[in-house]
């Protein structure tokens, strides 16, 4: 019995100093901003917008401009087990006669992806021509041709805005939505007009056969915003946050550059929504590992070794490895400081905006719409909202 007990002594003491030197082994690592990792979980939130861009609807199409950060935000806020899902957002636009005939006059802008200033940059340069919508041909498309998520809790979403006869050309749409479903795609539907004309040709159908939400919106209102104490403070915190960013590679330069062009196309609309497109620049959902040196460090911590003298942007030439990732570490730690102060100002400027929502009609834009729905799938997921 005495050797039992001794015995037992020892392999708890084992136990004990393996469970410090585990905990000193992580504190060493997360003591090393370049090397921190984001924990996700393995969902996804998937969102196909599918824009009617007819000669009609240049309403719709500055109400998705005006919208895609809030947008964003409110996705940045569902949360699965304590995690952050990732998040795609893929483009279509379908019913332009700049389009052939041949595709159906459908154009898949871009695929499911996390780059957001892609998708900035591809809504604002989309133009409005003529055309022939057929809504039936353009879920088809965007549900056999996306890479869809295949795990059990990812949201998968599809919206289609447009204001014809959701009935129109040769690809039925009930049956092109039956697909969709097989996949636990969800198919939404926004029409651009009137609530009686939109159930009458078939949009409030195309939702109830998808399992989705029916919309209808006024798609030449001009969206409204809150402006708050705090947009100034946040939109001069992004400023800062502009200068961490480390360009790399060949997509270095443009990606760096484009960065700065959808800052100023989202200031173009308003204040409040550049902003809006701060506090997303302040998220996890916010990564640009393909282009900035800093986020590619903090994914891979053997990136820097890695790098090819070529691949080094102008002001770290001639520089050795060594200082590359002191540099690199400062700029992680700049950004995480920065990035804090705007999420301590994006609640404030939360609260302030739903204080003020409480006394204001909901508008029936694209964004609004996106928003309730989304946070009714999110539930029956099984997500939480954490803000």
């Amino acid at each position: 019995m005495k050797n039992l007990v001794l015995s037992i002594a020892l392999l708890s003491s084992c136990l004990l100093f393996s469970n410090c030197e585990k905990k000193n082994e992580t504190l060493a690592v997360n003591s090393q901003p370049q090397t921190t990792v984001v924990a996700t979980a393995d969902t996804k939130i998937q969102v196909a917008l599918l824009l009617d861009t007819s000669s009609s609807m240049n309403g719709l199409i500055e109400q998705a401009k005006s919208r895609l950060w809030n947008i964003v935000n409110t996705l940045t806020t569902l949360k699965y087990e304590g995690k952050s899902p990732e998040i795609q957002i893929s483009l279509y636009e379908y019913g332009n006669s700049g389009l052939s005939l041949e595709s159906n006059f459908i154009r898949q802008i871009t695929p499911l992806t996390t780059d957001l200033d892609l998708i900035s940059e591809q809504l604002f340069a989309l133009r409005t021509n003529g055309g022939s919508e057929y809504c039936g041909a353009v879920i088809k498309e965007a549900s056999d041709k996306l890479t869809w998520d295949d795990h059990q809790k990812s949201m998968k979403l599809v919206y289609i805005a447009g204001n014809e006869p959701f009935d129109q050309g040769n690809i039925n749409y009930k049956e092109a939505i039956a697909d969709a479903l097989k996949k636990d795609i969800f198919i939404n539907t926004i029409f651009c007009g009137d609530a009686a004309e939109g159930i009458s040709t078939f949009w409030k159908d195309g939702a109830d056969v998808g399992k989705g939400k029916y919309f209808n919106i006024d798609y030449n209102a001009k969206v409204r915003y809150i402006v708050t104490p705090y947009d100034d403070q946040i939109s001069q915190c992004n400023v800062r946050l502009n200068t961490t960013y480390i360009g790399y590679g060949a997509k270095g330069v443009e990606k760096k550059r484009s960065q700065e062009v959808q800052d100023a196309n989202a200031q173009s609309i308003s204040g409040a929504n550049y902003a809006e497109r701060s506090v997303s620049k302040s998220k996890e959902v916010y990564k640009n590992d393909s282009w900035d040196l800093v986020d590619k460090a903090k994914k891979d911590d053997k990136a820097i070794e890695k790098l090819k003298p070529e691949e080094l942007p102008a002001e770290l030439k001639n520089k050795s490895k060594e200082e590359i990732k002191t540099i690199v570490a400062q700029k992680a730690k700049e950004r995480e400081t920065i990035q804090k102060e705007m999420a301590e100002l994006a609640k404030k400027r939360q609260v302030f905006i739903d204080n003020e929502s409480k006394n204001t009609a909901l508008q029936d834009d694209l964004g609004n719409a996106m928003v309730t729905s989304i946070h009714s799938y999110a539930k029956a997921k099984g997500y939480v909202v954490v803000n």
